[in-house]
């Protein structure tokens, strides 16, 4: 086992050694959780986090402090003199955030978009968050889109949203955080007397010379416009034209049945009258859903909303992709699970 090294003396700075100046938080409690686990899987799953980013933010840990704190074998997990002396040192930086935390947290609640009131995903999220925290207030707001949300997350008027990360503009992106949450079958709504309503399922190539409105126009989402851009890119599928802008419910289904177009939407889509919905196959497209929210954000709400997602992204297996499943390229980087 090495040696143990005194931890620096907060009061008593070495002008001769470039020691850290911050240390994040989430490391600290990546260390506390392996250190009482003894069992870097065991501790993962206490995390919501994959064991390869536990070890990676244990790893950095070490590098920051420039000790090592653990001793790895096939067999076991152990702390070292360091590691040791490590926890009390960790548990009070620890137990202090979560005070100052819990003071400002009763301030005000976490406004959390959930795009739409029928979203499934983001709905369920939420409702799980609040399952898991109840003393905690988290409170649904509806932005139809996330380029709409994001200017209010930037703004510090909303504090999460849900969305297609990766079709945001990179400016946007900049101040922005996500986690990827589920991968969301395509679907269309069709007037019931369309030619493809009577089909279960319909192939992406029997849409050829169709006319598909795909939100064009609509400043809130041009991230939804730009996934049907690339869906349809080469299969002879035009996009239908920007429509005025409804605002509502009864005013979006109005201007949908006066236009008569197919409308692309998710499988989750709520029902309109005199339509059907139908999901897409051959390939089975899917819209990425990510939980998205302003970078630096403190808030144990949203450490909640995070663990929500990551619980029933695993249970619910929203993040395994079809065989046959479609994204676009732009986006697989960003649908990789992270920690």
């Amino acid at each position: 086992m090495p040696a143990p090294r005194p931890l620096p003396d907060p009061h008593r700075a070495d002008p001769h050694r470039a020691g850290p100046h911050h240390l994040d938080p989430r490391l600290l409690r990546a260390f506390l959780t392996v250190a009482d686990e003894l069992h870097f899987t065991r501790a993962a799953a206490r995390l919501y986090v994959a064991q390869q980013a536990l070890s990676r933010d244990v790893r950095r840990l070490e590098r920051e402090l420039g000790a090592e704190l653990f001793v790895r074998t096939t067999r076991q997990v152990t702390l070292t003199g360091d590691g040791e002396r490590l926890v009390p040192y960790a548990r009070r930086a620890l137990d202090a955030q979560d005070a100052l935390l819990a003071a400002f947290a009763q301030a005000r609640p976490l406004l959390v978009d959930l795009n739409f009131p029928d979203h499934a995903a983001p709905r369920a999220v939420l409702l799980r968050a609040r399952e898991l925290a109840p003393d905690l207030e988290l409170m649904a707001r509806y932005e139809s889109g996330l380029t709409g949300a994001a200017g209010e997350l930037l703004a510090g008027r909303l504090d999460a949203s849900f969305g297609r990360f990766a079709g945001l503009d990179p400016a946007l992106r900049a101040g922005l955080d996500h986690q990827p949450v589920r991968y969301e079958p395509m679907a269309l709504v069709l007037p019931e007397d369309h030619r493809l309503a009577s089909l279960e399922r319909v192939p992406l190539a029997a849409l050829e010379g169709e006319t598909v409105y795909a939100g064009a126009g609509n400043p809130r989402t041009p991230e939804w416009t730009d996934l049907a851009r690339q869906l349809f890119e080469g299969r002879g599928i035009d996009i239908a034209p920007p429509a005025p802008l409804a605002i509502g419910e009864e005013e979006f289904q109005r201007i949908m049945a006066k236009a008569r177009n197919p409308v692309l939407a998710i499988v989750d889509f709520p029902a309109m009258p005199a339509t059907v919905l139908r999901p897409l196959v051959d390939p089975v497209p899917l819209s990425p859903l990510s939980l998205v929210w302003r970078k630096g954000l403190v808030h144990p709400a949203l450490d909640v909303l995070r663990r929500a997602a990551t619980e029933l992204s695993v249970e619910q297996g929203w993040l395994r992709r079809p065989l046959d499943g479609w994204i676009p390229a732009t986006d697989v980087h960003d649908m990789h699970p992270r920690d």
